[in-house]
C-alpha cells in the first residue's frame, strides 16, 4: 500500500495494468488496496473498462494518526523555507517530501501554510547565495522521482536564454548553490544545470528509461563540471592540523590532502569570502600559497579583528 500510494502521489494517471505491473500484484489485489486507501481518507479516482486507471485527486485528506493539522502546517512551512533560501546541505529528499505534504494538503490548510508563512520573519539565505522559487524545486524532483521529461528556459553564464528539453535525473545541493542533473535532448549529452537560473520548468507529460550517468553519481559529475570550469581565483593553503579534522570542516567544497604534520587545502572559488570563513573556523596556524588576493585579504581581516581588540580595551 506505501508503494502504491507513493506512486499515486505523482498525480498522474496511472492505467491499472501499468499500476499493477509496476507494484507486482493481480488488478483484484490492487482493488483492494485502493479501496483501503480510501478507507484512510485518499480521494482515489478510478475509471473502469480496459483502458481504466487510477488517479489520486489533489487536495486529498492527509492520513489520519501520522499528523495532525497544525503538525502538517509546521512541516510545509519549514520545508519551504529550507528549499527557498537554498541552504546548503539541505538535499532533494526534503524537497520532495514538500511535495508530497503539499499535494495532499486540503485548501484549508494550505491557507494556513500561506499566512504563516508570510507573516514569519526568517533568516534569509547566506549572503551572496542565488535565491530562486521553491516551486522550481518542487517540479524538478517530482520530475526526477517520476522519470519525466521537463521543458524550461535557461540562462548560462554569460550567454543569452535558450530553451531546453531535458531528462532529469538528480538534484545535487553542493555549496550555496543547487544543480539538475539531466540529460539533454537537443544537445545529446549529459548536463548540469544551476537551479537559480532555470526559469519556468514544465513536465512534459513523456516518460523515459533513466538513461547510465557517466560518473559514480549525479554529486560526482557535478563536482567534475566545476573543476572543469574557469575560477576565478584557485586557492592553495598549508594548515597546520589533522587532514581527517580539516577534511570534516572543509566538506565537500575542497579537497584536503596530507602535507607531513599538516595538510593541503586546495579550493577554486569565485569569491574568497568562503576560503576566509573556512580558514578563521580551523583555530589552526596557516600559511596562504595562493592567490596574492587571499594574502592581502587575510591581512585585512586580521587587521579589523585588531582594531576591534584595541576598542574594546580601550572602552573597558
Amino acid at each position: 500500500m506505501l508503494r502504491l500510494l507513493s506512486l499515486l502521489q505523482t498525480h498522474r494517471y496511472w492505467p491499472g495494468p501499468e499500476l499493477s505491473g509496476r507494484l507486482e500484484v493481480s488488478p483484484r489485489t490492487l482493488r483492494r488496496d485502493v479501496d483501503r486507501l480510501r478507507d484512510l481518507g485518499y480521494q482515489v479516482d478510478a475509471v473502469r473498462g480496459a483502458a481504466g486507471g487510477y488517479q489520486l485527486r489533489a487536495g486529498g485528506s492527509l492520513p489520519p494518526l501520522l499528523l495532525e493539522d497544525e503538525e502538517a502546517v509546521a512541516v510545509a512551512v519549514g520545508l519551504r523555507t529550507a528549499a527557498a533560501s537554498a541552504v546548503a546541505g539541505v538535499d532533494d529528499w526534503s524537497v520532495q517530501a514538500l511535495s508530497k505534504v503539499l499535494a495532499l494538503m486540503p485548501p484549508r490548510l494550505r491557507r494556513q501554510m500561506d499566512a504563516v508563512a508570510s507573516q514569519t520573519e526568517a533568516p534569509g539565505p547566506w549572503e551572496g547565495a542565488p535565491v530562486f522559487d521553491a516551486s522550481v524545486l518542487t517540479t524538478l524532483a517530482q520530475a526526477c522521482r517520476d522519470s519525466e521529461g521537463v521543458r524550461f528556459d535557461y540562462t548560462a553564464r554569460e550567454s543569452e536564454t535558450t530553451h531546453r528539453r531535458v531528462e532529469p535525473l538528480r538534484l545535487v545541493s553542493l555549496g550555496r548553490r543547487w544543480y539538475l542533473v539531466a540529460w539533454d535532448r537537443d544537445r545529446l549529452d549529459w548536463r548540469s544545470f544551476r537551479l537559480d537560473r532555470i526559469e519556468s520548468p514544465e513536465p512534459t507529460g513523456q516518460r523515459f528509461r533513466p538513461r547510465d550517468l557517466p560518473a559514480d553519481d549525479a554529486l560526482s559529475f557535478v563536482r567534475d563540471g566545476i573543476r572543469r570550469m574557469p575560477q576565478r581565483y584557485a586557492v592553495r593553503v598549508r594548515v597546520a592540523m589533522p587532514v581527517d579534522e580539516l577534511a570534516r570542516q572543509v566538506g565537500r567544497w575542497g579537497d584536503v590532502t596530507p602535507d607531513g604534520g599538516g595538510c593541503v587545502l586546495e579550493m577554486n572559488v569565485d569569491s574568497l569570502d568562503w576560503p576566509v570563513m573556512v580558514l578563521a573556523g580551523t583555530g589552526a596556524e596557516f600559511v596562504v600559497e595562493s592567490p596574492p588576493e587571499l594574502v592581502e585579504c587575510v591581512a585585512e581581516v586580521g587587521r579589523r579583528f585588531g582594531r576591534s581588540g584595541d576598542r574594546h580595551d580601550l572602552e573597558a
